[in-house]
């Protein structure tokens, strides 16, 4: 059957063609050529269907567009190369077949099917970019992107070589022949989408340069002495990666934890790669890290305290990422940090890494006078490190959670443990599989160190209810009312 013959009749209604136009396309997606039976080319329905073939592609690039990203008129003109060329396609064929019908046939079928791939496409960027997607997929998205697109023109050229009945090898050749021109341009403009991040050159104010070596100085001699006769926390906290937030989000709502429920306060460290934070908090780098245990090392007491360190970035084995545009930092592996901590005289550690790999710290961390407690074993990652969220997936249910409502770090950990991987079988996560390691000696020692830390958040706890008693009665006696009734009712609200 020719191209001549086909006849096309438009519908009375504009959402029947509209409809018919739809599942016309359908059937061309599965290479039928009962599409030709339910196209209806009209000039209006090629002109609604590239309004929202065009609509839906810039939905898409918008969800997969990095933060920042404007408006980009170079992927706008790559885009609509496709529908022109289509749009020329039909009109070559239809004064070939001398066929008017035939003009708009060709570009309805693709931008009716380019509408509905982007909308599936639209709501798959939308599911990842909330991690609601296996992580297997992430790797795959790219592949099945271009699959689509690939889909809707070999489909169309498919109906339209079987309509004219070519033979089967020139079908091959001209499908091999469409695949290859398509893969081609489609990685050619794959840095030309529709929304495109600006590139910024990182830049340090020339504030932050003088300003840095003082908030590293003052956070430094911050540090108080411990008290002899007494065990005392410190606490040192890195967050390395500087452009994504959750993890200085992560790092300061530990030390806020540590200092307010666990009385380190006066002697907590934070250092913060962060984009924003150069003017605010000192900057991680090995050398700051390496100051900041050294001077806990000198105002801790080595036999009776305790050094709390916790890490969050990206990892890799053995590597803990340092990056903070425009320094070139040296990332942080495992042997130099045990070397630092060794050579700081920081004999009892409790050390927590925050990354993907991080259980490959284990080995070169591990000492009889340490716990080390990682996100994920030595070869699977962990999860939760995005933008929008103010802790990884580990920070939130060990810190967050876990340490609230018990008063060891190993129940802590077991309860963390079952909380993270409850949230990543629902997610559809590949198990992180956390990991934790306590040392002989620390063994001993751990519950007598949990004891004092735990007492401590016990302590200012009941302190803070005696306080508030205490005022309330004052402020009842200030003002006559001393009735046994009003002080036990004060008492009762402060139990809840």
């Amino acid at each position: 059957m020719s191209l001549a013959s086909l006849k096309t009749v438009s519908l009375q209604r504009f959402s029947l063609n509209f409809a018919a136009n739809i599942i016309a396309t359908l059937w061309m997606l599965v290479g039928s050529t009962r599409a030709f039976s339910w196209v209806k080319p009209t000039f209006s329905q090629f002109a609604v269907f590239s309004l929202l073939a065009l609509g839906s592609n810039v939905l898409f690039s918008w969800l997969a567009a990095e933060s920042g990203s404007v408006f980009n008129e170079q992927g706008l003109v790559s885009y609509l190369i496709w529908p022109v060329i289509i749009l020329l396609s039909g009109i070559i064929l239809a004064r070939r077949a001398s066929n008017q019908a035939l003009v708009f046939v060709p570009v309805v079928l693709w931008l009716v099917a380019d509408t509905l791939l982007a909308l599936l496409q639209s709501l798959v960027q939308f599911l990842g970019s909330y991690g609601w997607l296996p992580i297997w997929s992430y790797s795959f998205l790219p592949i099945l992107f271009l699959i689509l697109f690939l889909w809707q023109t070999l489909a169309l050229l498919w109906i339209f070589s079987l309509r004219l009945r070519i033979p089967w090898w020139e079908r091959i050749i001209v499908l091999v022949g469409a695949v290859a021109l398509l893969t081609i341009w489609q990685r050619n403009v794959a840095d030309q989408p529709i929304f495109k991040q600006v590139p910024i050159e990182p830049v340090i104010e020339e504030a932050a340069l003088y300003e840095q070596p003082r908030l590293l100085q003052n956070a430094l001699t911050s540090i108080d002495p411990s008290t002899m006769g007494k065990t005392d926390w410190y606490f040192m906290g890195v967050a390395g990666f500087s452009d994504q937030n959750v993890f200085r989000s992560e790092i300061n709502k530990v030390r806020e934890l540590f200092d307010v429920r666990f009385g380190t306060s006066g002697r907590s460290l934070a250092l913060i790669n962060n984009t924003y934070s150069w003017l605010d908090e000192p900057i991680a780098t090995k050398t700051s890290i390496l100051r900041g245990l050294k001077q806990i090392g000198q105002q801790m007491n080595a036999d009776e305290d305790v050094l709390f360190m916790t890490l969050s970035s990206h990892g890799n084995e053995n590597l803990i990422q340092l990056a903070n545009p425009p320094l070139a930092m040296e990332n942080l592996d495992a042997a130099w940090l045990r070397e630092s901590l060794d050579a700081a005289g920081i004999r009892w550690r409790v050390i927590v890494v925050s990354a993907c790999y991080s259980g490959s710290f284990i080995d070169e961390l591990a000492s009889p006078t340490t716990v080390v407690i990682t996100a994920s074993a030595a070869d699977k990652m962990s999860f939760g490190c995005t933008n929008t969220a103010e802790m990884t997936y580990f920070g939130q249910a060990f810190f967050a959670e876990s340490l609230r409502s018990n008063n060891s770090f190993e129940s802590a950990f077991k309860d963390a443990r079952l909380r993270v991987s409850e949230r990543e079988s629902v997610m559809g996560f590949e198990p992180s599989d956390p990991q934790m390691l306590i040392g002989s000696l620390m063994e001993t020692a751990l519950p007598a160190f949990e004891q004092a830390l735990f007492e401590q958040a016990l302590f200012d706890k009941s302190h803070s209810s005696v306080l508030h008693i205490t005022e309330d009665t004052a402020a009842m006696a200030s003002t006559g009312s001393t009735s046994p009734a009003s002080v036990g009712t004060t008492t009762i609200d402060d139990r809840r």
